[in-house]
């Protein structure tokens, strides 16, 4: 009887448990695939909860606004280097799919290269402005100091998550989304427990917090890199020899600098819309900040189901099953739509009791400015979990300029109206939310047409 296709790739006697994902039924084989990943991401979730909680309780709404801006600048900082990690993932799963031992570890060497490079020159850049980034987002002066302060920490960390994403995407390619999740909830338990205790046991403030993190951040990077090289020959192997040939770096450069591209393209979008709110001052900031976690957590499944399905789709792209790729569109289609459905529901009758969770009932500007927000964008998330769908199926398919494009509609829209809208006086904030579902909506149309129009071309393994 033949082996079980996994263990070309596993040693006897490990705790690797790759998946492959070229076999079985479709939906079953992709949702648990998928599970530890949506689990892992709301457990971080959970944990930006709670920061953002003992942020505004214990420190102030002004805090919990300049806490929130640093949150959107850290997300566009690493979302470099999650796209360069993405993009190398993508490559990862197809030389699992066409069991092509030598090229993954070619393909391990450059990605490693690349990420450890960009990491490195994000981390000098980001500490060295520091300054001119804090007045380019428009922070108020009255928060100026601890908002630096928090930045100033959390920018050492940029190293740790850069560990992280590598050793995370080479882990998830091959189909093991567990130990990921593993490390990732010892690290979001450690946060909890550090943010506690440093920011409302000990009153050392936003510092408080991003010590914490930073301090988590470390743990998990350094801790899911410790055990991959101890239970995997092949990136030993790899790194034992560590070569960098032009053509295993050329195919990581295709396939990670366009995801990065998108993803910094996105959060850069994302970041200037920070800079225009944080412009209506300290109220309309902390509304942002905890309006965005809840979205973020209410989301993320359809995120993370998105990441998994672009795995799906790449392993079997390798393994040339073009039949088995359309069930898989239209079970991640199906999935995301009926998750974004409920999840509108809920939000919209719940949108009160969420923003208190973050918002004193005393604060009540604040509150009314947070569902109304909530009120404005948790309709439509249809809109956002279709289009990370088509940001994953596109990276798998080898087009992910296509990715790109869809995010400078989706955010291109998004800035554009909130600068205009924003500015008519009887529009005002409301601009600013109204401009999000737009966004999505027009990248959505896009993305499905242009898939329609090109299928039989996309699927060329035909």
């Amino acid at each position: 009887m033949a082996a079980p296709p996994f263990r070309f790739w596993v040693e006897d006697g490990t705790f690797m448990s790759q998946k492959d994902l070229t076999k079985g039924a479709v939906f079953p084989t992709m949702c648990l695939f998928a599970l530890p990943m949506i689990f892992g991401n709301l457990l971080q979730q959970c944990y930006n909860i709670v920061d953002t909680w003992v942020v505004g309780q214990y420190v102030g709404f002004g805090a919990l606004g300049g806490v929130g801006s640093a949150f959107a600048l850290m997300t566009f900082l690493t979302s470099v280097l999650l796209g360069l990690c993405m993009g190398s993932g993508i490559v990862f799963s197809l030389c699992f799919g066409q069991r092509d031992e030598v090229r993954l570890q070619d393909g391990i060497c450059a990605s490693f290269l690349l990420t450890a490079g960009v990491a490195a020159l994000l981390t000098a850049v980001s500490l060295l402005g520091v300054d001119s980034i804090l007045s380019w987002m428009n922070i108020p002066l009255e928060i100026w100091d601890m908002t630096r302060v928090y930045l100033v920490l959390v920018f050492c960390g940029i190293p740790a998550i850069a560990l992280y994403n590598f050793f995370g995407a080479y882990l998830k390619a091959l189909g093991n989304s567990v130990i990921p999740l593993v490390f990732l909830g010892i690290s979001t338990v450690l946060n909890i427990v550090l943010d506690i205790l440093l920011v409302a046991v000990y009153p050392f403030g936003t510092a408080g917090a991003a010590a914490a993190t930073v301090v988590a951040q470390y743990v998990s990077g350094v801790g899911i890199g410790v055990y991959t090289f101890l239970q995997d020959r092949k990136i030993r192997q790899a790194f034992r020899q560590f070569q960098i040939r032009r053509a295993s770096l050329k195919e990581i450069a295709n396939y990670s600098l366009l995801t990065c591209m998108q993803q910094s393209v996105m959060n850069l979008g994302i970041l200037m819309v920070q800079g225009l709110v944080n412009s209506f001052g300290t109220i309309v900031m902390a509304a942002f900040a905890a309006g965005v976690k809840i979205d973020a957590f209410a989301y993320m499944p359809v995120q993370e189901y998105g990441n998994a399905f672009s795995t799906f789709i790449a392993q079997n792209m390798g393994a040339k099953q073009p039949e088995r790729i359309r069930q898989g569109v239209r079970c991640g289609v199906l999935s995301v739509v009926g998750y974004c459905v409920i999840t509108s529901l809920i939000l919209w009758f719940l949108a009160k009791p969420l923003i208190l969770i973050f918002i004193a009932p005393e604060e009540t500007a604040i509150v009314a400015e947070g569902i109304r927000y909530l009120h404005t964008v948790g309709p439509f998330y249809c809109g956002i979990g279709c289009l990370f769908l088509l940001y994953g199926l596109y990276r798998a398919l080898g087009t992910p300029v296509v990715s790109v494009i869809l995010t400078v509609i989706s955010l291109g829209t998004r800035v554009a109206l909130s600068y205009k809208l924003s500015c008519i006086p009887e529009i005002g904030v409301a601009g600013i939310w109204w401009s999000i579902p737009i966004g999505w909506a027009l990248a959505d149309l896009t993305g499905f047409l242009c898939y329609r129009k090109n299928k039989e071309r996309l699927l060329k393994i035909l």
